[in-house]
């Protein structure tokens, strides 16, 4: 088998596997993937959390699959599968062998973010794609000047930032590597990275001018949810516990190098490295490696140092589509290895492992855990009692609900009418509702837990409501979980409060 056959066999079975497994077990989809559903309804240039690609593309799956929700898993798998794609022509392009593109796949696929987070689609996975992406069309328009290549990095550079404006951050890396390096910097006398920034421009206009007219929704609503450093000990730990949690993530990995060693090759393991061994690279290829692997993640960890500020661990999925190739490029792989087969065994094994973790969460939880589950949660059942009961009480198809995310968010997605979300039914946190249309049609308040009252915003909008009614679903229909219980408030047409003095 060739090393482009081997690559395309193991890549392809594995993302099919993440697509079908979730696909087929998973009662309700993940927190991120029903909010992102939730938004896309809307088709709107931006929304309170993000920028509005995720939930386009969702919305995109749900119209393509007749309504179901199992899209958002084939949609992580395929940007699983594009960014195994971009690291093969990485790969090749810095003259890399084809089996060390494939085994760059490999060592890549068993990094954490590669695994247990791939079912849940949202901004972090959709970024895989996007930053392999822009790394190769970068390297070849570098490397070979053609317009195409600096057009093609302009438009993924914008559909990065309709993504996630975390790919500022890789926007920065390339305009920094081509001021800095000079056969690089000779494409500012040409016409392509001019070019490149004016596709970026005119595609993320649009969003921009969004963000003016709301008066940069998405950044005020992350500065409201952000954890700013409370001494100076925050500006230490942060970054270390940033750091180490990267580090954790290729544990799968390491493991799978070690695999390969036999006691001999660890003994000669330092005159290897000091060796050329296998193809010659292409020029500056390691320096490309080395600038794109490790300077992004060093402004992250820089800017927490100064800052304090704590970044999620999630938020490096990104950072790291380049971990197999600096892997296979610096240890000389597979060349190195005694016992390739041995590897590419433990990495079966490990993606097995995390595969059967997926199927447990799924279907051996609520055998044993008490405690709700996302994924467990009645989302389906939930959406059709409140609608039986809006319709019973208002005699209309019910167009609005209320309350907070998770609970407003599933109704929108499991209701035949899919009735829009008024996130805590505030309009600076959904400034796409028409309030005219609101009052109009009404809307339902929904909570869940115990309280006779909604919370927060809505209390201080309708300080004397008392809910309409309320009702116990199971949380799962077999096993431990608790049931659920859920609250809704019936405002009807007419007697909306549009204000806080209403």
């Amino acid at each position: 088998m060739t090393a482009a056959r081997a690559a395309i066999l193991y890549s392809g079975l594995l993302c099919l596997c993440y697509a079908l497994l979730p696909s087929l077990t998973f009662p309700n989809p993940p927190l991120d993937v029903v909010e992102g559903f939730a938004w896309g309804r809307e088709l709107q240039l931006g929304y309170t959390k993000h920028p509005p690609m995720q939930a386009w593309l969702l919305e995109a799956s749900y119209l393509l699959t007749g309504g179901h929700s199992f899209g958002a898993y084939w949609l992580s798998a395929l940007c699983a599968a594009l960014g195994y794609w971009f690291i093969w022509l990485i790969a090749k392009e810095l003259g890399l062998s084809g089996w060390q593109g494939f085994w760059a796949i490999v060592l890549t696929s068993v990094t954490f973010y590669f695994t247990l987070p791939l079912p849940e689609f949202n901004p972090n996975i959709l970024q895989i794609p996007v930053w392999a992406g822009m790394m190769f069309f970068f390297l070849r328009a570098t490397s070979k000047g053609a317009l195409l290549d600096w057009v093609l990095l302009g438009a993924l550079a914008a559909f990065g930032f309709y993504t996630k404006y975390f790919v500022v951050l890789l926007i920065g890396t390339i305009g920094l590597y081509v001021l800095l390096y000079a056969d690089a910097r000779k494409h500012l006398t040409k016409p392509g990275p001019w070019i490149c920034a004016v596709v970026f421009l005119l595609l993320a206009g649009p969003h921009l001018y969004w963000l003016y007219e709301t008066e940069f929704l998405t950044f005020r609503y992350a500065l409201g949810r952000s954890n700013p450093a409370g001494s100076l000990f925050d500006h230490v730990y942060n970054p270390v516990n940033f750091f180490l949690a990267q580090v954790a993530n290729h544990a799968g990995l390491f493991i799978v190098i070690a695999l390969g060693l036999s006691w001999q090759t660890i003994r000669t393991f330092k005159a290897t490295l000091t060796s050329q061994v296998g193809p010659e690279p292409a020029a500056n290829a390691d320096r490309f490696l080395l600038w794109f692997a490790f300077l992004p993640l060093a402004v992250v960890l820089l800017i927490s140092a100064v800052t304090g500020s704590e970044f999620k661990h999630m938020w490096g999925t990104p950072l790291f589509v380049l971990s197999g190739l600096v892997a296979v490029r610096f240890l000389h792989l597979p060349v190195l290895w005694s016992a390739p087969k041995r590897s590419l065994a433990g990495a079966v094994v490990i993606q097995l492992i995390f595969l059967g973790v997926l199927f447990g969460q799924a279907v051996l939880e609520p055998l044993w855990k008490t405690k709700h589950s996302r994924i467990h949660y009645p989302g389906q059942s939930t959406a059709d009692v409140l609608v039986d009961i809006w319709k019973e009480k208002v005699g209309t198809d019910l167009a609005y609900v209320a309350g907070d995310m998770w609970t407003t968010a599933n109704v929108t997605l499991h209701a035949p009418s899919r009735p829009s979300m008024f996130l805590e039914h505030d309009p600076l946190l959904s400034p796409w509702i028409d309030l005219e249309d609101v009052q109009d049609k009404g809307v339902m308040i929904i909570w869940r837990g115990d309280s006779a009252q909604p919370d927060g915003h809505i209390q201080t909008l309708y300080p004397d409501a008392v809910r309409s009614g309320t009702k116990t679903l199971p949380f799962h229909t077999y096993g431990t979980f608790r049931d659920l219980k859920i609250n809704w408030l019936i405002i009807p047409p007419g007697k909306v409060a549009m204000t806080g003095d209403e």
